[in-house]
């Protein structure tokens, strides 16, 4: 069966992380794409997490032209988990369909709802458990054939025995592979994507147990041979959209800093959006998180309670005096600890960190947002203000905290610049865990020891390649690369480039991209495995 060319997405892969597998000997597959085609280091983008990394490698464009910087949208000061109709451009399948190819989509993050193409589609990350895919009715068809297959885990955080937990990776990642087979039999695709994720998940729940990791990559492995002994495409192309390594500086709490210099302003009891909670913070669920009717009297009690400053941040504090927190947190449920906690007061602010991974601050303008309190004519000064604020932060051991901080329009170009913070902020070497979190001190430890890093990686191999060997790219390279491997144009639009090691497919000028009407995720279940993995606070 025939197959031109397939794209593997390998979650926060990175040298740091391969070269030990491949000395060990655990991922052989792998190690001869690196080492018989042409490889080396894809640098990630600002801001290199999943939500916006993945659209930037299948569109080639950065987020200020596909628009999404977080695994939120915002409107005003709600929010939701995005979806693919919030991202503004052509993915490379579209492209491909337009030139009359047939594609196969497998695990991509933001692909729900999935774009309507010659071929199949089944979303991955951000997507409900179940998701709607292309053609209607084919995940029916999967589960027929090969039994369950799920998006996310079924156990979360804590709630299973760590061997539980990590056959339930290895079967996920399996799936992947399995489900991409039988896709391919059916629709004998001129073009295959197929993305693991879980290769990042384990890093940031096991991220000390590197048996746990080899398993996982030992899966991923085994799927790629099997893809690649049956179809055997002409050309392989292996991309991650980030690294991944250890944090080795501090948690730097973004919001308590913009409180002490008088640009954030903090409201006691649940309130705030989202509700932020330093005892249990893996409990956010969709929808206004202020106070209901539904509230317990212990809730009740404890929002009063923080009105009048006995707030949870102040108990964690002296709960981690007597060596309690872990023990408490574990035992208190997420509305109770909520309720007692304190959060930004976003409409009373004058400027905020509103999703940590968006790597920014966003000023409350008036005009702009529902109940700005900045007025156009000061932005200028209040953005040049916090600039200089926060250029000036250093770590307790007197080392800068930020690489870079920079107006927004200096790292992104486009339409969609606007939904950008207004200052982006770049943690030194990414050694810094950033947090929106309000926790009553300024600096802690991270989280969690491994996060992600702006070192991704990459591989092409095949027939195309004449000598092998190493090379450095960028992640928006990514998609004009693939699609000069099928001889088909980048659009004109793209800010990547073909890859040396591939001839290039000269450029093109595609219609302006028409999105569908946005539709909205409002997906509990997804938002609370966000949290579990502490993208959501």
């Amino acid at each position: 069966m025939y197959m031109q060319t397939l794209l593997v997405g390998i979650d926060a892969a990175c040298a740091r992380v391969l070269d030990p597998l491949f000395e060990a000997g655990a991922t052989p597959t792998l190690e001869a794409l690196f080492e018989d085609g042409v490889s080396g280091e894809l640098e990630s983008q600002i801001p290199p997490w999943t939500p916006s990394a993945w659209p930037s490698v299948y569109t080639g464009v950065n987020p200020g032209k596909h628009g999404v910087f977080s695994f939120l949208t915002f409107d005003g000061y709600d929010w939701d988990v995005l979806n693919r109709t919030d991202v503004d451009e052509f993915a490379i399948w579209e492209v491909l369909d337009r030139n009359g190819f047939s594609s196969v989509v497998v695990n991509v993050p933001v692909t729900s709802p999935p774009d309507d193409i010659d071929g199949a589609i089944v979303p991955g990350y951000t997507a409900p458990e179940g998701p709607p895919c292309h053609p209607e009715g084919v995940l029916d068809d999967i589960r027929d054939e090969l039994g369950e297959y799920r998006i996310y885990g079924s156990h979360p955080a804590g709630d299973a025995p760590d061997e539980v937990k990590v056959e339930e990776y290895c079967a996920l990642t399996r799936s992947r592979g399995e489900a991409f087979r039988y896709l391919a039999d059916r629709f004998e695709p001129d073009f295959g994507f197929l993305q693991f994720q879980q290769t990042d998940t384990v890093f940031h729940e096991y991220p000390d147990r590197w048996d746990v990791i080899e398993r996982i990559y030992e899966t991923v492995d085994e799927q790629v041979a099997a893809i690649l002994e049956e179809y055997d495409p002409d050309t392989v192309v292996v991309v991650s959209d980030h690294g991944i390594g250890e944090y080795e500086g501090y948690e730097f709490r973004v919001n308590e800093f913009l409180n002490d210099e008088g640009f954030v302003e903090r409201i006691a009891g649940e309130s705030g959006m989202p509700s932020w909670s330093s005892i249990a913070q893996t409990e956010l669920r969709a929808g206004n998180p202020g106070a209901s009717e539904g509230q317990t009297a212990v809730e009740r009690l404890l929002s009063a309670a923080a009105r009048v400053g006995i707030t949870s941040q102040r108990m964690a504090t002296a709960l981690d005096r007597v060596g309690l927190r872990e023990a408490v947190a574990a035992r208190v449920p997420g509305d109770v600890a909520r309720a007692a906690s304190e959060s930004v007061d976003f409409e009373a602010s004058t400027a905020y960190m509103r999703a940590r991974i968006e790597l920014g601050v966003r000023i409350n303008l008036r005009g702009r947002e529902p109940s700005g309190v900045v007025d156009p004519s000061e932005y200028d000064t209040v953005r040049t203000r916090l600039i200089e604020s926060l250029r000036d932060v250093e770590t307790p051991d007197g080392e800068p905290v930020f690489e870079t901080v920079a107006p927004r329009e200096e790292l992104f170009h486009g339409d969609h610049v606007e939904n950008a913070p207004d200052v982006i902020t770049v943690p030194s070497s990414f050694d810094h865990f950033l947090t929106a979190s309000l926790r009553g001190e300024q600096f802690g430890s991270p989280q969690e020891p491994w996060n992600h890093k702006i070192d991704g990686t990459f591989a092409v191999s095949g027939a195309a390649i004449e000598t092998p060997g190493r090379a450095t790219a960028h992640l928006f390279d990514v998609a004009p690369t693939v699609l000069a491997t099928m001889g088909v144009a980048a659009s004109e639009r793209m800010d990547g480039t073909t890859m040396p090691c591939i001839e290039p497919a000269g450029c093109e000028t595609y219609p302006e991209y028409e999105r569908d009407e946005t539709t909205r995720t409002d997906d509990a279940h997804v938002e609370q495995q966000l949290a579990d993995l502490g993208y959501l606070e």
